[in-house]
């Protein structure tokens, strides 16, 4: 993204959650950016929180009583900012128990299912979504193609396909 103005993270760690080892936040998120050049990028604010907190805000925001992977709020766009400022551009919430009970239900290391739901919730937050098939293609393809870049390996290609391809 050289030339380009960079995205602002501001991250936050619920009391007792680390930031996963090896995470490259910043990477991943501008590498959601390089996919989809039409957005100007801005500001999002990354929280990793435990179950307990996942579960309330699922309930509060989706009105599902469970903890979940990602939450993703895109921020609501101010008028009268230009262009060229530096918009919010929102909030991802990330479970960390639940990104890596996941990760080991589906053989994926934390790290690369780490990167992948901050990438689909970066897409998010830049407007796409999966309510269609067509839309689930399509930011799936996304995904998969912004995480190859990445040196991640198909999000959503099994373990054991994975170990198949790789004999």
């Amino acid at each position: 993204m050289s030339g380009q103005a960079q995205p602002l993270i501001e991250l936050q760690c619920a009391p007792g959650i680390e930031l996963p080892e090896g995470a490259s936040i910043p990477a991943w998120i501008a590498a959601a950016f390089v996919r989809l050049p039409a957005h100007q990028p801005g500001e999002i604010s990354l929280r990793l929180v435990d179950a307990d907190e996942s579960q309330s805000m699922n309930k509060q925001f989706r009105h599902r009583d469970m903890p979940t992977n990602v939450l993703a709020f895109p921020a609501e766009e101010l008028p009268g900012l230009p262009a060229q400022a530096c918009a919010m551009l929102g909030d991802l919430v990330i479970c960390v128990p639940v990104m890596q009970a996941e990760a080991v239900a589906q053989g994926k290391t934390p790290l690369a299912h780490f990167a992948h739901l901050v990438v689909h919730g970066t897409l998010h937050l830049l407007g796409l979504d999966h309510q269609t098939d067509a839309q689930a293609r399509h930011m799936e393809g996304l995904e998969t193609e912004i995480l190859q870049d990445l040196g991640f390996p198909d999000p959503y290609c099994s373990a054991e396909h994975r170990q198949e391809a790789a004999q």
